[in-house]
């Protein structure tokens, strides 16, 4: 099997699991509704994000939301198909980063244009300290973001060093 159909079929999961726990969030729990999964650490809550990552311009005018929340995301997709495409032979990391990265835009995409605004579930805290409540595809583009700087520090030094080694 290839890696393009692969990472289609990850995709494509990624995808499908997204809108079903977002759909039954929708359908299970009341907007604001939480119900802990362990008590002070991590609950699931039905958040409604109309705005960017954790929040950012959730109330910013039309001008500024359509570009950056639509216009914008679907722009980064269809350099995402082609970054996975360029690097399908040459990097496994960079290919799975970039898959994982277009699978969450579509994930939240699909929400922004149905709802104009993205399904958020995930709520982790610690104390005092609250975190911005997230979902699947918001995971895998943390997962990717993870992947990609993992690569940078550690596997990019890697192959310069052997790289310079046969110099």
């Amino acid at each position: 099997m290839n890696r393009i159909f692969k990472m289609c079929i990850m995709i494509a999961t990624i995808i499908i699991a997204d809108q079903i726990t977002k759909g039954i969030v929708q359908q299970k729990f009341f907007l604001g509704e939480s119900i802990p999964v362990i008590p002070n650490l991590f609950h699931l809550t039905y958040v409604r994000n109309p705005g960017a990552a954790f929040g950012m311009l959730a109330y910013a005018p039309d001008y500024i939301r359509t570009p950056l929340f639509f216009a914008l995301p679907v722009l980064a997709c269809f350099w995402l198909i082609y970054l996975i495409w360029t690097t399908r032979n040459k990097s496994f990391f960079h290919c799975l980063a970039y898959s994982l990265i277009f699978a969450g835009a579509v994930g939240n995409l699909i929400d922004r244009f149905s709802m104009n605004y993205v399904v958020d579930f995930f709520d982790f805290f610690w104390g005092p300290h609250h975190f911005a409540a997230f979902n699947i595809a918001d995971s895998s583009i943390s997962i990717a973001a993870i992947i990609l700087i993992v690569d940078l520090l550690f596997l990019n030094n890697k192959k310069d060093e052997s790289a310079s080694s046969t110099i």
